[in-house]
């Protein structure tokens, strides 16, 4: 027992050794784009450096850059309480709307209809145009004087005089979310669209046989049998969401540390006023908060949960 024992442990090593030339330029790829950039964001993190991103002093200066007079959350004049609300606000209103719109619009398209391919394509160009290119034609379409946006809801009668919503925090940031929205629908949509199209027909038509109603077979049969679906595609966009710097970026018009920022563009302001170690500083902070959503998420959701 103890000979066979120990040839499996001689074999799997060798298996293991014949595969790690396969695995070698992964292995290189995550050391390189993953593991090297995050040890040197909290290597940064623990050194003074100025605006420009020269080194003031070879000595590391603790927690200064976290917790000091002038660090990552106790910068004067930072509303950094709102900015974190702002987060937490910002990833949880455009995941779970993007997530209901989408289970509505991937029931829809699974639908057999006239146009349905031509449909599916229209609704994913969101995904497939850049995400700066599209928030630019927010940012311009709703120019108080000039833009398109604005001139249409004039017109319409929704609004009585044109209004400049990107220069308003709370209003840009509102706009932003809408953004958001706009473009995390193809890909969630198109996630738990194909999730649908992987359940059984022969269950759903079984259960219409038993007496089930619509609304009871999407909510007892399909619901559950969507899980991994929704899990994964929820998962990806609070990741997305929670790190996307570009639409609120582009549609905050208003300098400063004003109540409009989430950590992220926070940090894009530390960078350009305090240098590479404040900034670093609160991506890390920014790390470890996406974790706590994301474990919140799971914890609650349960995605790995086995369907009853």
């Amino acid at each position: 027992m103890v000979e066979k024992t120990k040839k499996r442990k001689i074999s799997g090593g060798w298996e293991t050794l014949r595969a790690l030339p396969w695995l070698l330029p992964t292995l290189i790829l995550i050391v390189g784009v993953v593991l090297y950039p995050a040890g040197l964001m909290i290597y940064t993190s623990f050194f003074k450096y100025n605006n420009k991103g020269i080194l003031r002093s070879p000595d590391p200066v603790g927690l200064d850059n976290y917790i000091g007079k002038a660090g990552a959350l106790t910068f004067p004049g930072v509303p950094i309480t709102r900015i974190m609300a702002n987060t937490v606000l910002w990833v949880i209103v455009v995941v779970i709307v993007t997530v209901l719109l989408s289970l509505l619009l991937a029931q829809f398209l699974n639908k057999p209809f006239r146009g349905r391919k031509l449909l599916r394509l229209f609704i994913i160009l969101p995904w497939a145009c850049s995400v700066v290119m599209t928030a630019t034609v927010f940012r311009y379409g709703l120019q108080q004087n000039v833009g398109l946006f604005n001139r249409l809801l004039v017109d319409t009668g929704i609004l009585e005089s044109a209004r400049a919503w990107t220069k308003d925090p709370t209003s840009a940031f509102w706009v932003a979310v809408f953004v958001a929205i706009y473009v995390s629908l193809p890909f969630t949509t198109y996630t738990i669209l194909a999730g649908l199209q992987a359940v059984p027909s022969d269950v759903l038509e079984a259960a219409h046989v038993d007496g089930a109603s619509a609304p009871q077979r999407y909510w007892h049969i399909v619901l559950p049998l969507l899980r991994p679906a929704i899990a994964v595609a929820a998962l990806i966009n609070i990741i997305n969401v929670f790190n996307s710097l570009p639409i609120l970026r582009i549609l905050q018009e208003t300098p400063g540390y004003h109540n409009g920022h989430i950590t992220t563009t926070l940090m894009y302001e530390y960078q350009s006023a305090l240098g590479p170690g404040v900034s670093s500083a609160l991506s890390v902070l920014n790390f470890l908060f996406c974790l706590v959503i994301i474990a919140i998420y799971l914890i609650i959701v349960k995605p790995t949960k086995e369907v009853a």
